[in-house]
Parts: structure tokens; sequence; C-alpha cells
């Protein structure tokens, strides 16, 4: 988890993205996964111009960290040594290490920021700090990391599918070799070829809002409900409307985290009649309930 006991201050920032993956996830899909449970992402996030950002954690967190300044600066202390960190530098902080970080109040930082584990993340640390002989690196500004990290943070906003999962993980690798390498990195050139679960995770995230049947989300398509289903399973590992709760859930999260709104105003945005029932399911699959996940602290 990324709660380690720690001191943390957070104002709300403008424009800010943060996914903290289930721990029910990571322990089913991704830690028993052998083209994932070498290296994956357990919490991905950006925070534009985070003025009064702080994070002091004084036994470290349960997973590494990387942390990319895309614009601004701050500082951070490693243990007891001391980091001025502006555009373009990364501050890496290793699992159950001491630590501390704030964004400057004068000219507060944007940041990309990836929670890390896995049977070689250490490995991957080590070969990180080896090259760049400190805890700070820096790379060539010009070179849009911004858009490697769209991929991965995208790919994980629309779900928890196994071929979702296993995708950002496998692409995790190369955006965290662009800091090692800086000079050998080159854009990823995405291309975005829309097919049926592609466009029907597109129509769940449009109507988040609503309480979807099955049929609906079929129809969005063209194929009946049965084929569907059947083919939507077959894929993502759960049905649709499992798969349109975690999406629920997952937007549920960044409420709680981002917004003031009461758990009842949260349930009936998601299109849920008994905030009970969403509260059940929310539990469920987060491991906490939403009063509790509220209190959680990120990056």
């Amino acid at each position: 988890m990324t709660d380690n006991g720690d001191l943390y201050k957070k104002e709300g920032f403008e424009g800010q993205r943060a996914i903290i993956i289930p721990r029910k996830i990571l322990k089913e899909r991704c830690q028993g996964h052998p083209l994932i449970n070498s290296l994956f992402i357990t919490d991905i996030g950006f925070y534009p111009k985070a003025r009064g950002h702080f994070r002091e954690r004084p036994h470290g967190c349960d997973q590494h960290i990387l942390i990319y300044v895309a614009s601004g600066c701050g500082h951070a202390e490693i243990k007891k040594e001391m980091f001025q960190i502006n555009a373009g530098d990364f501050i890496l902080l290793p699992a159950k290490t001491r630590h501390l970080y704030q964004s400057d109040e004068k000219n507060p930082w944007s940041i990309y920021w990836v929670h890390f584990s896995g049977r070689t993340s250490a490995d991957i640390l080590s070969t990180m700090l080896l090259h760049q002989s400190s805890y700070k690196g820096s790379v060539d500004a010009g070179m849009k990391r911004g858009n490697l990290f769209d991929e991965l943070y995208v790919n994980l906003e629309r779900g928890y599918g196994i071929e979702n999962l296993i995708f950002v993980n496998m692409a995790l690798p190369y955006f965290l070799s662009s800091f090692i390498f800086n000079s050998r990195y080159n854009q990823l050139q995405a291309e975005k070829d829309e097919d049926i679960f592609e466009s029907s995770i597109n129509f769940m995230q449009k109507n988040l809002h609503k309480a979807l049947t099955l049929k609906e989300i079929a129809q969005s398509i063209s194929l009946s409900s049965s084929h569907f289903s059947f083919l939507f399973k077959n894929k993502m590992g759960y049905s649709p409307i499992e798969y349109f709760n975690h999406l629920k859930i997952q937007k549920a999260c960044q409420y709680l985290l981002f917004t003031h709104l009461r758990i009842k105003e949260i349930s009936n945005n998601l299109g849920f009649e008994d905030q009970y029932y969403f509260s059940r399911m929310f539990s469920k699959l987060m491991g906490v309930p939403p009063v509790e996940y509220k209190k959680k602290r990120l990056t």
C-alpha cells in the first residue's frame, strides 16, 4: 500500500489524475502472472502545478517510486541526502527507505509519478542508480515521455482486463528504460485501431452515470447480448457488467480523493440508486469502505 504512517499534505490540483490499482487485482492478476509478476505498476498519477504538495515517509513506501518533474521545481530528501529537483529531473525513491519531497511554493512542480513492484523491481532500480550514480537524474525535456505515460494511464483507466494489465506492465520497462538510457529513447508511435471491445468500453466510460444493462452495451456495438457477453468475458476475463462496475469504482476512487462529494452524491453520480449497495460493491473490490478509502494518502 502507499500509506505507511507518513506525513502528508495535499491540496486539490486542477487536472490531477491518479489510479490506485485495487490490491485484490494486484494479488490475483499481477503477482501470480508470469508475464506481469516480475515488474508491475501499483499506483500511477499526474499532479499539475501542485502547490502545497508535501510527502514524508519515515519508514519509506512498500514500492519503489519514480517521480518525473515536467515543469516547476521542488526538493527531496532520501535518508539524509538533499536534492534540488528542476524541470527535466527525476528522482528515484527506493522501497522501505526514509524520504520526503515537496513542491516549491513559488514555482510548484508538475509531476508524473509511478509506484512499481515485482520480482525484478529492485534490479531495475539498482540499474537506474548505477547508471546515474545518484537517486536523482536528468533527461531531455524535449523527449515527450508524457505520451508514453498517457499510454500506461489510459489503458489502466480502461479497467483491469488481463490484456490491459499485460500491455501496461510489459510497456513499463520501456518507460523506465527511457530514463536510464535517455540518449537511446525513441518516442512510442501508438496505433489506435478500435475493435468491438474498445468500442464497448468507450460506451461504458461515456455512461458511467447510468445503470446500463447488458443489452444496452451489446446494442452499442450491434451484437446480441449472449454473443457479446461470451466474447467479452473470454477476452477480458470479466463479464461486461463486472467490467462496467470496475470502471465505476475507479471513477468513485477519483471522486473520493479529489472532490468533497458525499458518498450518496457519488453513488448517484455513478448510477446507483442504493448507496449501500454501492458501498458494498466498493468495499468488495477495494478492500475498504468508501469512507475509509477517502482517508487514504497518495503520492
